[in-house]
């Protein structure tokens, strides 16, 4: 790369960044310090900026940079990743979105705690929402270092490593002075942008091969290496039975991970009704519809144009192609043309990383202070005393969370970043969403049967996940030169999901203890009409 184009690029990211701040510190001074304020943002967003930060939050490193890349490898396959994040929020829209708005207050954990005994349900689903949210942070920073190792022309561990810290210094920046409103508007932005970007990159494409989408597949599969086998499954899932089986397993927690995200339903709790929050969900399936449609085309165009070899070359897991892919639209490697575009979409692209960390690092830190360190503490002091000391440890929790996400980043440098992402799917499907079901219908519902779902599906997708090939065994595995790969399959959500249903529905029939009818009749009717909620 010329250093024109990495003066650019970086110019641009640091009018983004410069233009963030300013968000930071103008909502950081006319904050109130309550924890309504820090959490979800007073409630005052109207659907449509909710839906557009909900597309923001959710069009992540991971559906920019990762989804493209697997459909540049792997074709056919690679549009799995497309399909399952969109039609997962049919399951958001239908059954999560408007009662978890109606039953919670801040996180999670309100409303499964609802008709529990709080302290046991708070501590488990606490962590396994800050589990969760480190696993999908790490996905940002591993695609925040490919983009600077593009920058630097494959060379320079040491400035890949700094990037990784510089992005998690500037997330809990955002998250420690700015809370929920300056998370909301930094993620609004960034979905303007990401759309816009998505959009000018799509009509290249199709330009390029004058609109004839037939021409693009047919070109992409000449240019793969594979031939016809990349427009048809099995290239990545079909070798045999057990890449068979990892296909099923990623497509069920992809579909059912959206719902059990912390993030995401964090955000419905910042819109002041329940119907506000629906149409929020329909604004973002509207905006997230569009992002996956545009994805597609550009995974097929940067293996049309770029081949999967040198997509490859770039960056083994593919996480390199859409910027790899913008720099010859523009006009190829030195073209002034090749030199704007690379860079604004490196510029989107960082962006894109910033916004995701910030939201995800302010829904781990939430359930940090109002989950676990309320639950664990003595509330002597006043009420409106113990919710500035909440959200004061919630501010430090910011930081821990991202040494921790930055530490783990360093470790997975070199896994496609989509795939990290379906990993916090299959966890967030697994522990969260169980649970979370069962509180808002299953009238049995017991304390033991929520605190085995969230466990029932936590410990065991966790514990298959290092003992899969993910871990070890292979070459591309995050120790290769160690081999306890026991589990054969990639993603654990085919074995860990039904078992966080099982356990839970185990637990309950097993429980000492009834159900609370009463609590469950009041829950129910503050989540069918919003009575009483917050």
């Amino acid at each position: 790369m010329t250093i024109d184009q990495r003066t650019l690029a970086l110019v641009l990211f640091s009018a983004f960044v410069a233009v963030t701040l300013a968000i930071t510190t103008w909502v950081s001074r006319r904050r109130r310090g309550s924890a309504e304020e820090f959490y979800v943002g007073g409630r005052l967003f109207s659907p449509l900026e909710n839906g557009f930060a909900i597309a923001g939050d959710y069009m992540s490193a991971a559906s920019f940079l990762g989804i493209s890349g697997l459909i540049a490898l792997f074709g056919y396959d690679g549009l799995l990743y497309s399909v399952g994040f969109l039609v997962a929020w049919l399951v958001v829209l239908f059954l999560v979105a408007e009662l978890v708005r109606n039953c919670g207050r801040f996180t999670l954990a309100d409303v499964v705690a609802a008709r529990m005994r709080q302290r046991r349900v708070r501590i488990a689903t606490g962590a396994a929402s800050v589990t969760v949210s480190l696993l999908y942070l790490v996905a940002q920073m591993v695609g925040a270092g490919s983009l600077v190792a593009l920058f630097l022309g494959g060379a320079g561990t040491q400035a890949r490593t700094w990037m990784v810290v510089g992005v998690g210094a500037l997330m809990v920046v955002y998250v420690a002075f700015g809370g929920m409103r300056a998370t909301t508007w930094i993620q609004i932005v960034k979905a303007v942008l990401l759309m816009g970007g998505a959009i000018v990159l799509t009509v290249l494409v199709l330009a390029r091969f004058h609109g004839d989408i037939n021409t693009l597949l047919n070109t992409a599969a000449e240019h793969s290496g594979h031939g016809r086998d990349f427009l048809a499954p099995g290239l990545k899932y079909g070798d045999d039975w057990t890449s068979r089986l990892d296909f099923i397993s990623l497509g069920i927690a992809l579909v059912l991970g959206t719902a059990g995200l912390p993030h995401i339903l964090s955000r419905f709790y910042t819109v002041p009704t329940a119907r506000a929050a629906r149409r929020s969900v329909v604004w973002a399936i509207g905006l997230i519809g569009g992002f996956y449609l545009m994805t597609i085309v550009l995974g097929f165009g940067a293996a049309a144009v770029l081949g999967t070899d040198a997509v490859r070359a770039s960056n083994a897991a593919g996480n390199t192609a859409v910027p790899l892919l913008a720099r010859d639209l523009g006009g190829g490697a030195g073209s002034t043309g090749g030199t704007v575009l690379f860079a604004v979409v490196a510029a989107v692209a960082f962006a894109t990383i910033l916004a995701v960390v910030a939201g995800i690092t302010l829904a781990s830190s939430a359930s940090v202070a109002h989950d676990l360190y309320a639950s664990m503490r003595r509330p002597r002091a006043t009420a409106k005393d113990r919710q500035r000391t909440e959200v004061t440890v919630a501010r430090i929790a910011a930081v821990g969370v991202g040494a921790v996400a930055i530490g783990l980043a360093l470790l997975a440098q070199d896994l496609n970043v989509a795939f990290l992402v379906g990993l916090a799917f299959a966890v967030a499907a697994s522990a969260n969403l169980p649970v979370l079901l069962y509180a808002l219908f299953w009238r049995r519902f017991t304390t033991r049967g929520a605190l085995w779902s969230v466990y029932g599906g936590l410990i065991p997708a966790i514990v298959l996940v290092a003992l899969s090939p993910v871990v070890s065994g292979s070459p591309e595995s995050l120790l290769p030169g160690l081999d306890f790969a026991f589990f054969p399959l990639e993603n654990p959500g085919g074995v860990s999901i039904p078992l966080g249903f099982l356990m839970g529905w185990l637990g309950t029939v097993l429980s000492p203890e009834a159900a609370d009818e009463a609590r469950h009749a009041e829950t129910e009717v503050r989540a069918l009409t919003g009575a009483g909620a917050a």
